[in-house]
């Protein structure tokens, strides 16, 4: 799974179009190898990135769940705690 790209389901206040969209970015990315493509790539990098984003959309819009929505707060202060844990630091309080 790409690091960049964060869960977006189920939290409170739900993801932006502008947070599926970096994700989608994201994950063309990941897929072409490139950063930023050529231009005679870029319509189809362009493309690609729509394409990803309206079913990342149409996908986080569709699911459902029983489960209470997850604070963005709450799971950043784990994800530091699990990364000071991980590399040695100490996590900011």
């Amino acid at each position: 799974m790409c690091r960049n790209i964060k869960t977006l389901f189920n939290f409170d206040p739900a993801a932006t179009d502008d947070e599926i969209r970096a994700a989608a970015l994201q994950f063309v990315r990941k897929l072409s190898g490139f950063n930023t493509p050529s231009r005679a790539n870029q319509a189809a990098f362009d493309a690609a990135v729509e394409e990803v984003f309206q079913a990342g959309h149409r996908l986080l819009h569709a699911l459902e769940t029983q489960a209470p929505p997850r604070d963005r707060e709450v799971e950043a202060a784990k994800a530091r705690a699990r990364n000071a844990e991980r590399f040695g630091h100490k996590a900011p309080a």
